[in-house]
């Protein structure tokens, strides 16, 4: 299989779009790293991955935790061997409106979804670039591309991280590294659970499939599905009083 015994670091890992990324990645024979907060929902992560005949280790931390996170990368790394894959896919949501603007949500948000990507890159960059080969995978999201209501702060975490991206990407294609930006649309994650019918949703285990479908291509931006990625992009020149009459987000 491609990319099997090639090392595979997905942090996020014990919900949502990073589980089924874990599954599916010791599915195809890849030794998989696991980070997360939860303890208990990765024991159960392992347990299924190791059930089904994969490799699997896990190591409990937080992306907002610099040193910590980077304690835990390394100490995977020791157990299955440096970096092939980086999947930062770690987020939160939390609402961030204008009328309670909600700072410290807005600081946690930037810390999880921006900084979490960047501490997780630095912890296997260094590796990568020495041995001239790894991909980094950041995983953003179609809402990077316009602001919502309520939802302010995410929207602007994964502007960031598809802009902080770019400029990795452009650096590091001389040096042997690949850097892709993951902007799913919706995907059912108990962060969206609060939200009103959502148009074109998607299962954890349908997202999972189309990146990993798409990661061996490297892309530099994979978004998906399509019909979202045209509808967010046609909201980007709707009248905000259209936005703000259609548009609420819970994240």
């Amino acid at each position: 299989m491609a990319g099997a015994n090639l090392t595979a670091i997905v942090t996020g890992a014990s919900s949502g779009i990073g589980r089924a990324l874990a599954v599916a990645l010791a599915r195809q024979g890849r030794p998989v790293g696991a980070v997360a907060r939860r303890a208990d929902l990765l024991a159960e992560l392992a347990a299924e991955v190791r059930a089904a005949g994969g490799t699997i280790e896990t190591a409990v931390a937080d992306v907002a935790d610099r040193a910590g996170l980077a304690a835990a990368i390394h100490g995977l790394e020791q157990k299955l061997g440096p970096t092939d894959l980086l999947i930062a896919n770690a987020g939160m949501g939390g609402e961030t409106g204008a009328v309670e603007m909600n700072v410290p949500q807005v600081e946690a948000i930037m810390r999880v979804n921006f900084l979490g990507v960047v501490y997780a890159i630095e912890a296997v960059l260094p590796g990568m670039i020495e041995r001239r080969a790894g991909h980094v995978v950041g995983i953003s999201s179609v809402a990077a591309y316009k602001g919502l209501p309520g939802a302010a702060a995410y929207c602007a975490s994964k502007a960031a991280v598809n802009v902080y991206l770019e400029g990795l990407r452009i650096e590091l294609r001389k040096l042997g590294v690949a850097v892709t930006a993951v902007c799913p649309g919706f995907v059912r994650t108990p962060m969206v659970a609060k939200n009103p019918p959502m148009p074109f949703l998607m299962e954890p285990e349908a997202a999972a499939a189309r990146i990993l479908g798409a990661l061996p291509g490297k892309p530099k931006v994979f978004e998906f599905p399509r019909r979202m990625k045209w509808l967010i992009r046609l909201a980007r020149w709707a009248p905000d009083r259209f936005v703000a009459r259609k548009v609420k987000m819970k994240l």
